[in-house]
């Protein structure tokens, strides 16, 4: 009885999905359904009907086309020629849709399976004509590699199957053919060898077997030289493009990832077309796969790889012939990108005579207008039309289009306007299409009216548009209409208009041009009462912002983790060397009860530190005094966003960032009282276009314990499926080589919310990765603030304890997180580690094992805070750290100390960076002067960040500017006292022990070396007079 009921149910489905498929055909999440209702019921009839439905209307994936090959194989007679060139045709229409190695894989064993079965059986049917002859074969397999052959990580997939395939004919071949075809094989294997590739090693071996069976002995060295210097450069473009093919797969090959990808390769100064058609090719396959999986954005994706592919295609001068066949695979793939047919018309335009491309453009354009989905976007639409349109305009300063040529063009617009007022309620906020048609009206002395009905229209139908009255009084003011375009001000002046203050310097400036004197001062009195109603208005809005951006902040508290069962750092998380948005925290104190800290004494480890119930007060509080401004109109100043935000507070600062795909802001307020009425210019307009306010930790995420490897790149094509990546900043490692976080932010607080998903998720060598949103009043809940507090040091360790006897030793004090042994190159202990416990009470109770006995040998135990600068250093440490430190110049502007640090790490060990962005350098010490040596003899240069880094060796006299070179170290010798930890530090702020005198010494000594060096370096630091001049103010 179920089973009638599971067929019964399974059946309306399908009725259903086929009904709706029948009215909009080109819904590809229709097909996707039809072919899941068919396979889940088991109806294998109906689920080919389906499969083969779906590619009658859509390109297909090898989802799709590998179920519908495999049927044909089952169902065929491969004895037959008919079906032999039945199932050829299948593999060539599967091909033609998407680049699948696992397609062009199989095809190619199907052929190599028939050929081979015919030359055992030495029958060949009937019919066959040329088809699996020798000469045939040679030709067919080269043209299923070629497809195939540019994907650098799987194309010997393919080209081993040809290679293995030539070698075997001319192992069998007759003496007499042999010759020719040994020159077809070396020409292969040496066309092989100038394509990057990954299995560059095994080809090149291949060749020498080649060489060494087919040519002459004396030969055989010459040409495996030269075979040597023709493979450089492809070995050389594989090695280049590795870490990106290793990060993308990390990602798990995601959109972001390709899209990266494709940015940096076309980012070189000579794009390679070779590598870059089968990535396009490769890109668009995974955003089809996403597609039909019901991905959200992978549409819109696909549509940009299309977009970007023949835009490339046509930018390298790639044959036409070759630029058609993507255009039309394009358009079958994403048949509702208004974008692809647009280009496609005026690629036909450029290609085609005149008669042929009206013929053929009239043709793509009714179809584009029958996809229902494309009618449906009016950003889909604009394009469309706005092509179309522009075609005619052509033809008709040509002198081709004919006695109905204007009345073919003006259809083409009207008829696209409507179609864009029907497809959306808002419509085209932008009226590019009513822009379009007014400037053609307007050029025709006898259609100067027509622009005057298309914009009285337009303004009733965008009441609230200011884009809309504003080019209807401009029309009315052209036409010398002044009484109509004052009467028109008059009545919009005090409305609800999205941008008032547009309305009212258009009228000002018209009377101004136009008006008496008596008409000037009746506009401003207008305009001045008009001012007291929008701006009260606007005070509610404001209201109503600020209340629910403080219900919002509530909210967020609400959730958070009680402040209680937190852990409390001693001392606060340095802030990043970059342009981070990131806040210092400070202590909480009540007015006039401030605790000085030449006041305080050493605490004692037994009192608890107070929890305070409020949100720690923050000292520059960056990211909640921020709003992040996106969809920026091209070209926006810094004087625009001043304008629109200076009703809201005083601005500290404004930033605005081109990024590949968008402009963007930052604009930071002296108080965060004015972020709420900063919040309400969203969706207010920049140069006619809407723009996007929010606040910027929302959009941004603080993430951490990702796997010691993971770089930039990793990260970018990890978070970039999200959402549009605006930044990724980086902490130094100057203070703490272990440190691994970074923040992530986004365009957009959706992106940040929907990648919150990755919480917890594996992210290699047994991680899970945390991710949060960087609220600044949750920043004690990141797992790194506290991270100098949770670690020792230990000292003087023999070199036979391992990480269990640590670990073992350590247990017994609390919770061990992790044990980082520092290892020489036998895998030896180099007698130092580090501990880190789950909490800082932990690490503070393991300073216990202090002059601890561990396989005969006494250790010294330290919290392992770096950031205390050394008293004493051992005889020539300096001169040791300068022999392995290298000077990089040239760095560009806002150089992130960790994405330079990783920079290099790909040539050499590096142990700290320190950027000094006045002078533009860095100064990096290596592990050890071989290291160094590595960086200073590189035959090639590093380009970071589009800048040719200059590498010299440091200056053994003295460094160029006043900070030291070394780096501070945890204490200042390997064995501490007893006495000295047997009460923890008070943290950075505490009173240290020791007289008067002898502090006032060393600050003395302190300063005048300072001075020193800042008087004396050749491009150094401030001395006393700068640092007088500052305190008086430049005075």
């Amino acid at each position: 009885m179920d089973v009638q009921m599971n067929e019964a149910d399974s059946l309306e489905a399908l009725s259903g999905i086929l009904e709706r498929l029948t009215e909009n055909p080109y819904d590809i999440s229709l097909h996707a359904e039809h072919i899941r209702i068919a396979r889940s019921a088991g109806m294998e009839d109906e689920l080919e009907s389906a499969l083969e439905m779906m590619t009658a209307f859509w390109a297909a994936g090898e989802e799709v086309w590998l179920p519908l090959i495999q049927r044909k194989l089952d169902s065929s007679n491969l004895e037959s020629p008919e079906d032999l060139k039945a199932v050829l045709h299948l593999f060539e229409r599967a091909e033609q849709d998407y680049l699948s190695i696992t397609i062009l894989q199989k095809h190619l064993e199907f052929l190599v399976d028939r050929y081979e079965h015919f030359v055992e059986s030495e029958t060949r049917p009937d019919g066959l004509e040329e088809m699996f002859t020798p000469d045939w074969m040679h030709e067919t397999i080269a043209k299923v590699v070629s497809q195939g052959i540019g994907h650098l990580t799987k194309s010997q997939l393919l080209w081993d199957i040809q290679r293995d395939w030539e070698l075997e004919r001319l192992q069998n071949a007759s003496d007499e053919e042999k010759e020719r075809l040994a020159a077809l094989v070396e020409a292969m294997l040496l066309e092989r060898l100038q394509q990057p590739h990954a299995n560059y090693e095994e080809t090149f071996q291949a060749y020498s077997s080649f060489t060494t069976n087919y040519k002459p002995p004396d030969q055989y060295e010459s040409l495996l030289v030269q075979a040597s210097k023709l493979r450089s450069r492809a070995v050389k473009g594989y090695q280049l493009r590795e870490e990106l093919e290793n990060s993308l797969a990390r990602s798990n090959f995601s959109l972001e990832g390709y899209a990266y990808y494709i940015a940096a390769e076309r980012r070189r100064k000579t794009p390679d077309l070779f590598v870059l058609k089968t990535l396009y090719e490769r890109a668009v396959a995974e955003a089809d796969k996403r597609r039909f999986a019901g991905e959200s954005g992978a549409e819109e994706a696909l549509r940009s790889f299309w977009v970007g592919y023949v835009d490339f295609l046509r930018q390298q001068d790639v044959e036409d012939d070759e630029q058609l066949l993507i255009y039309r695979r394009g358009l079958r793939s994403a048949p509702i990108s208004g974008e692809l047919y647009a280009r496609y018309m005026r690629f036909l335009e450029r290609a085609l005579e005149s008669e042929e491309a009206v013929a053929e453009i009239n043709s793509v354009y009714e179809k584009a207008q029958s996809v229902g989905p494309l009618k449906a976007d009016v950003e889909q639409l604009i394009p469309l039309t706005i092509a179309r349109a522009g075609f005619e305009k052509r033809l008709i300063e040509a002198g081709k289009a004919g006695e109905q040529g204007f009345d073919t063009l003006i259809n083409i617009l009207m008829n696209g306007i409507t179609n864009v007022r029907k497809a959306a309620k808002a419509g085209d906020p932008r009226l590019r299409l009513e822009k379009y048609l007014s400037a053609i009206c307007l050029d025709l002395a006898d259609l100067q009216a027509n622009a005057l009905v298309l914009w009285e229209d337009t303004a009733k139908h965008y009441k609230t548009s200011y884009l809309a009255w504003t080019s209807y009084t401009d029309v009315l003011i052209k036409q010398h209409m002044h009484e109509d375009a004052r009467k028109i001000f008059r009545d919009i002046a005090a409305k609800n208009i999205d941008w008032s203050e547009a309305i009212w310097e258009a009228w000002i400036s018209f009377e101004q041009l136009h008006g008496t004197v008596e008409d000037i001062d009746d506009a401003l009195d207008r305009v001045e009462r008009a001012q007291i109603q929008v701006n009260a208005r606007r005070a509610k809005e404001a209201e109503k912002a600020q209340i629910a951006a403080a219900q919002l902040i509530a909210e967020t508290q609400a959730t958070s983790v009680p402040v209680a069962e937190a852990p409390v750092p001693m001392q606060t998380e340095p802030t990043l060397d970059s342009t981070a948005m990131e806040v210092d925290a400070g202590r909480t104190a009540e007015a006039g009860s401030k605790r000085k800290a030449e006041d305080e004494g050493t605490p004692d480890s037994s009192k608890k530190a107070r929890v305070e119930e409020q949100p720690t007060k923050l000292k520059r509080d960056r990211e909640n005094c921020t709003v992040f401004v996106a969809e920026l109109p091209t070209g926006t100043q810094e004087d625009e966003l001043a304008t629109l935000f200076k009703d809201c507070g005083t601005i500290r600062e404004i930033k605005i960032t081109q990024l590949p795909n968008s402009l963007v802001a930052t604009v930071e307020f002296m108080e965060r009282d004015s972020v709420p009425a900063a919040l309400t210019k969203d969706k207010k307009r920049i140069r006619e276009q809407e723009i996007a306010v929010h606040l910027a930790w929302r959009s941004t995420l603080y993430v951490t314990n990702f796997p010691e490897d993971a770089d930039d790149t990793f990260i970018r094509t990890l978070f970039g499926k999200y959402g549009e990546i605006f930044d990724v900043r980086w902490p130094s490692k100057k203070f703490k080589s272990t440190r691994r976080f970074c923040y992530v932010q986004y365009t957009s607080p959706a992106s940040a919310e929907a990648a919150l998903e990755l919480n917890g998720t594996e992210a290699g060598e047994g991680r899970k990765l945390a991710v949060y949103v960087s609220n600044p009043e949750r920043r004690k809940e990141r797992t790194d603030s506290d991270a100098n507090e949770r670690e020792i040091y230990v000292a003087g360790l023999s070199k036979l304890v391992t990480k269990e006897d640590l670990e073992n030793l350590f247990k017994t004090y609390g919770t061990v997180k992790d044990v980082r042994m520092i290892l020489d190159d036998k895998g030896r202990s180099k007698g130092f580690a580090f501990v880190e416990f789950e909490n800082d009470q932990e690490a503070r109770a393991a300073l216990a094992a202090n002059n601890h006995e561990l396989k005969k040998r006494r250790m010294a135990v330290t919290l392992a805070d770096s950031r205390v600068r050394p008293k004493n250093k051992a005889p020539g440490y300096r001169e040791e750290v300068r022999n392995r430190s290298v000077r990089v110049k040239n760095l560009p502007a806002g150089t992130q100390e960790g994405l330079l640090q990783q920079a290099l790490e790909k040539h050499a060990k590096v142990k700290r960076v320190e950027v000094f962005a006045d002078i533009a350098e860095a100064e990096v010490e290596l592990e050890n002067a071989a290291e160094a040596g590595k960086l200073l003899l590189r035959p090639d240069s590093i380009v970071f960040n589009g800048n040719t880094l200059q590498i010299v060796a440091e200056n053994i006299t003295g460094p160029h500017t006043s900070r030291p070179i070394a780096p501070p170290s945890a204490t200042s010798g390997l064995f501490v006292p007893r006495s000295a930890v047997s009460r923890p530090r008070a943290g950075l702020g505490s009173r240290q022990r020791g007289s008067g005198a002898a502090q006032a010494a060393t600050l003395s000594t302190t300063a005048s070396t300072t001075n020193t060096a800042g008087t004396s370096g050749g491009s150094g630091g401030k001395g006393q007079d700068d640092f007088r001049k500052m305190l008086l103010g430049g005075k």
